[in-house]
């Protein structure tokens, strides 16, 4: 199992509850994006940069995910992808995207971005929270704890 990063718009205090995690337990992380990315020193961490242009990042972590790896996102496209493929999505907020929301959340995003095409302002999410931080924390606990038992 591997841990993917969708790392351009991924908060930089969800990165670094990744990274600790990451040593903590041992496992692969890769952050990808299409811009230099500073990583701390580690076995465990390494960046990954793509091309810049639409989707590109998204493309790369599909490519290279396998059944059973995590990928940290806010992109609800990119997350039903990996589900389609037999991973596992969380967003920086502590929401997993699942074969049962997945459908829901990509009906919420087209009918906003409907909405912003006939020129509705919309608003941009809400700042991220100690709860939304601690949300992630748990649940990024909660896989891995599962993660480490199936070994």
């Amino acid at each position: 199992m591997r841990i993917w990063i969708d790392a351009d718009a991924c908060p930089k205090v969800i990165k670094e509850i990744l990274f600790r995690a990451a040593e903590r337990v041992k496992v692969q992380l890769t952050l990808v994006a299409n811009q230099p990315l500073h990583t701390p020193s580690s076995l465990y961490i390494k960046s990954l940069q793509v091309p810049s242009g639409f989707d590109v990042a998204d493309s790369e972590i599909v490519k290279r995910i396998k059944a059973g790896d995590l990928v940290i996102t806010s992109d609800i496209p990119l997350a039903a992808e990996v589900i389609e493929e037999g991973g596992y999505a969380l967003n920086p907020r502590g929401e997993f995207y699942s074969k049962a929301n997945i459908k829901a959340r990509l009906n919420i995003r087209d009918f906003m971005d409907t909405l912003r095409a006939s020129g509705v302002n919309t608003g941009g999410p809400p700042a991220l929270t100690q709860s939304d931080r601690q949300s992630f924390a748990n649940q990024l606990d909660r896989f891995l704890v599962k993660y480490k038992n199936s070994k």
